[in-house]
């Protein structure tokens, strides 16, 4: 009876042992990839961002339109008419963004908020807010909690901040009560820019949505990430960090999805997609396109990385849009 006991008490404390030990790698999984302060410190993650780097496409002409938009952009932002903002969350946190206006005399009622990537901040999207301006809108570009100027607690892929970018629509509206408004945004960003469209208080103002190179959800991403940049099995570490992020950040990866969204929305939407994107797979996009429920089109350029569809074919890309735009509403 007593070796019985004792082997029993030994287990109980190995699987304590375990289950803390789970425990605290779920939650360093959770520090390591969404929160900032975090990443920053570790040399896995430099490591990481080199590699994604060297993933991208570099051919020649994505270089040449690269360069040739940064000039554009930065004599744009010269002359632009611009003021820095700022709105506070309902948890408390202040989120700032750069609004830039027409000139006066000349300012219609177009706009657009423009919404960055993971880990990414609002300058990253001045050079498609430089082409919306010349074709007339007002511009509305934040960084998103957690990036750039903006506080946050955890990276929020999307989730979190559908319901804070509805603050800078309210912002817009506060501005223009006419105002006609697209949402624009890259990766993370179009993946809440979708995952926007499906709110049931979004205001009617939205007219339209362009998804560049979104997610189908924050879980799935996780995993591939996981599997192909850090070696590891999503299992079992992911569904635990999960549910720690539920706990410590309010939401879980799976509830961060842009598919549940277009399921239930009726905007116009126009997915864009490169076909050699290594970090958000092209299929993602095609997934979405199949599940939205509205009016649809999508663009897959060959030949373009991540994000970089602008780059490669810059003239069908905006091209595309602001006729996608014109055709739903905002002229």
């Amino acid at each position: 009876m007593g070796k019985r006991k004792k082997w029993k008490r030994r287990f109980v404390l190995l699987a304590a042992v375990l289950l803390l030990a789970y425990i605290a790698a779920c939650n360093i999984l959770v520090n390591v990839a969404l929160i900032p302060e975090t990443m920053e410190k570790l040399q896995a993650f430099e490591d990481l961002t080199e590699e994604g780097m060297e993933a991208l496409v570099r051919t020649d002409d994505i270089l040449e339109n690269q360069a040739e938009s940064r000039d554009e952009t930065k004599e744009w932002l010269e002359a632009a008419d611009s003021e820095l903002l700022n709105v506070t969350t309902e948890d408390g946190y202040r989120l700032v963004g750069q609004v830039f206006y027409q000139p006066e005399g000349s300012a219609g009622h177009k706009w657009v908020l423009l919404l960055h990537g993971y880990t990414g901040w609002k300058e990253e999207m001045y050079p498609i807010a430089c082409r919306y301006a010349k074709e007339g809108y007002q511009i509305l570009v934040p960084d998103m909690r957690c990036s750039g100027e903006s506080e946050g607690d955890f990276i929020g892929m999307g989730w979190t901040d559908r319901l804070d970018n509805l603050l800078w629509l309210e912002l817009i509206l506060d501005k223009d009560p006419e105002a006609k408004i697209a949402l624009h945004g890259q990766s993370m960003g179009a993946a809440c820019a979708l995952m926007m469209s499906g709110e049931e208080e979004l205001s009617g103002a939205v007219r339209a949505v362009v998804a560049d190179s979104a997610y189908t959800d924050a879980y799935r991403m996780f995993a591939k990430q996981m599997r192909e940049w850090a070696h590891l099995p999503a299992f079992p570490l992911l569904p635990g960090a999960s549910l720690m992020l539920k706990l410590r950040g309010g939401y879980s990866l799976r509830e961060a999805s842009a598919l549940e969204a277009v399921r239930e929305t009726a905007l116009p939407v126009l997915f864009i997609h490169g076909t050699e994107d290594v970090f958000v797979p092209p299929e993602m996009s095609r997934e979405l396109y199949e599940a939205a429920a509205g009016e649809k089109e999508i663009l897959m350029v060959e030949g373009a990385g991540h994000v970089q569809v602008q780059d490669k074919e810059p003239e069908l890309y905006y091209g595309t849009v602001f006729s996608f735009l014109e055709a739903h509403g905002i002229r």
